[in-house]
């Protein structure tokens, strides 16, 4: 389990994210740095690189192999230092809070700054590295992948999703974005898997959140990791959440993958509320979000 860095980052100092940064710039080429080349990537003399390493070292935000040669690698720790400190930097936040959420694939904190806000760091390809190579397409043209790559295109990847959907499309906002971790809206809702709904509010939910995909599809994108996993039920309505996966609607898989999404969430309802939810055309739904004439699931039913 990664750990929080929050608590560290009053000891850094400046040279040590020179430091960090270094090897961050090494990895592009190797999985670990080779300790001749850091002085050169990171710009400090023998001396301090030696006294950095150690320090950035005993704190875990870097790794060290002497099996072959005596190289250096960035722990997701060390990552999440460079990017925290950024955000410090450019004033995005202001203080770091609790977690939110800790999953397989991202850790979720409250940070501080003009108004609460949610800080995520993706962490694709760390545990699950030949998985996330096989199934994202942002690491299929690239001969030597690291998982920093693969967390930050993930990054990238759900922050252009949030750009683009925002305000049209109910998703957090986004705030700031760097290396593998976006700043974004802090949402106050609950997730829908947690949430018991009465009967009179179940088909009325699905609409929404079939609203939402429709909209999303219209503004170019589509989930495609559509889940009761994915959805905040709030005061207001529905908020879709984690973008990563997003493709653009001119991917050669997008229509599949958007049945694949109504499907998930239709199947979510259709078990939790069978009296409720009729079974439902999955491939007519989706050709009707598709081109924007959905109203509602009733007129779906098998």
């Amino acid at each position: 389990m990664v750990q929080n860095v929050a608590s560290v980052m009053p000891e850094l100092e400046l040279e040590d994210f020179h430091l960090l940064s270094g090897v961050e710039q090494g990895m592009r080429f190797s999985e670990y740095v080779n300790r001749d080349k850091l002085t050169d990537f990171s710009r400090l003399s023998e001396e301090n690189v030696d006294y950095r390493l150690d320090r950035c070292e005993d704190r875990g935000l870097v790794e060290r192999k002497t099996i072959q040669y005596e190289g250096f690698k960035l722990t997701f720790e060390g990552y999440d230092a460079l990017a925290l400190h950024t955000f410090v930097e450019r004033d995005t936040i202001e203080g770091f809070g609790a977690p939110l959420g800790v999953g397989k694939e991202s850790d979720v904190y409250e940070v501080q700054s003009y108004k609460p806000l949610a800080l995520k760091y993706h962490r694709e390809g760390y545990t699950n590295f030949r998985e996330v190579m096989r199934d994202r397409d942002y690491t299929s043209d690239r001969d030597h992948v690291s998982w920093l790559y693969t967390a930050r295109k993930a990054a990238e990847r759900e922050h252009e999703a949030l750009e683009t959907l925002y305000p049209d499309v109910s998703v957090p906002q986004p705030i700031d974005t760097n290396r593998h971790a976006i700043v974004m809206e802090k949402v106050d809702g609950v997730e829908l898997s947690r949430t018991g709904l009465e009967a009179e509010q179940v088909v009325p939910v699905l609409n929404l959140v079939l609203d939402e995909m429709q909209t999303a599809y219209q503004e170019g994108f589509v989930h495609a990791d559509m889940s009761e996993y994915n959805v905040f039920v709030t005061t207001q309505g529905v908020v879709v959440f984690d973008w990563p996966q997003a493709v653009p609607t001119d991917h050669e898989n997008a229509e599949e993958l958007l049945a694949r999404d109504v499907d998930n969430i239709a199947s979510y309802f259709q078990r939790k509320y069978p009296a409720v939810v009729p079974d439902v055309d999955i491939d007519a739904v989706a050709a009707a979000l598709t081109d924007d004439s959905f109203e509602t699931v009733g007129d779906y039913t098998v």
